[in-house]
């Protein structure tokens, strides 16, 4: 009520009938709060953060993820990746830091049905509980292989520009490296996204330098500068760079039909 009252704020009369002389009534509004751009902003970004409902899977394991120091992605973040996927029909997919699995879990479930998830972590701990949810979630064991070790040895090991997506959720002081990685991965047309791009709202505060934020900063400069790039900056949860790597003709056009055969 109070927003449709704020609207007619600026009314000065309301004709009360249709005459020569048509009357006016004088409209005076008081104590309706205005709300300023800013709380518009968050308002909306509650709404669209809470519009789609998560299931029983990916509800459980969301505690056990910040239980690991392991935050996950969320909802509207997901929903995001699960689109990304589901846009281009993705069949091969490498997610940086695995986490419970929630962010794998929406992934999967933009998949292909034949589709590959490989998820890389350091962390043997964060692989069993995602594990767990990938099964509760209803995917078997063909659909996924959890890859354990630090991801800047791990990822030489995958076959160069067979993959249809690559996800990043892990150190933000190596997102630069696990960029360049992305882009050897991606095959042309394949899409990266980087979580945490907003990094809690520190890359828009200039006054900000530690050490993460700067990181962070450097990949959206990179990701916006480089001409191999399509990118987009979506203001969902802390923020999804998104990025289309540009077809080359003169590239193989088959789609990612190897990867499954990188050594594991």
């Amino acid at each position: 009520v109070a927003r449709g009252l704020a609207s007619l704020r600026s009314l000065s009369c309301l004709p009360l009938s249709v005459t020569p002389r048509t009357r006016c009534l004088l409209v005076t509004l008081t104590n309706v709060p205005e709300r300023n751009d800013a709380e518009i902003a968050l308002d909306n970004w509650r709404f669209a953060e809470g519009w789609l409902d998560e299931d029983a899977p990916i509800a459980a394991a969301r505690p056990q993820g910040r239980d690991l120091g392991a935050v996950p992605i969320g909802a509207g973040g997901g929903a995001v990746l699960r689109f990304l996927a589901a846009s281009i029909n993705a069949r091969s997919i490498v997610e940086i830091g695995t986490g419970a699995g929630v962010s794998g879990t929406w992934l999967l479930r933009g998949m292909a049905p034949d589709g590959l998830l490989t998820s890389i972590d350091a962390e043997a701990e964060h692989q069993r509980v995602a594990k767990q949810t990938f099964l509760a979630a209803g995917f078997p064991l063909s659909r996924f292989r959890l890859m354990a070790g630090n991801a800047l040895e791990v990822l030489p090991r995958l076959s160069d520009g067979v993959y249809d997506m690559v996800f990043v959720d892990a150190a933000k002081e190596e997102y630069s490296a696990y960029l360049d990685e992305a882009i050897r991965l991606l095959r042309p047309g394949g899409i990266l996204a980087f979580d945490n791009a907003l990094w809690h709202g520190r890359v828009a505060d200039e006054s900000n330098r530690d050490e993460g934020t700067v990181a962070v900063r450097e990949l959206l400069r990179r990701v916006q500068t480089d001409d191999r790039l399509i990118p987009a900056l979506i203001p969902s949860g802390d923020g999804l760079l998104a990025a289309i790597r540009r077809k080359d003709e003169s590239a193989p056009t088959e789609a990612s039909g190897s990867a499954a055969d990188d050594g594991a």
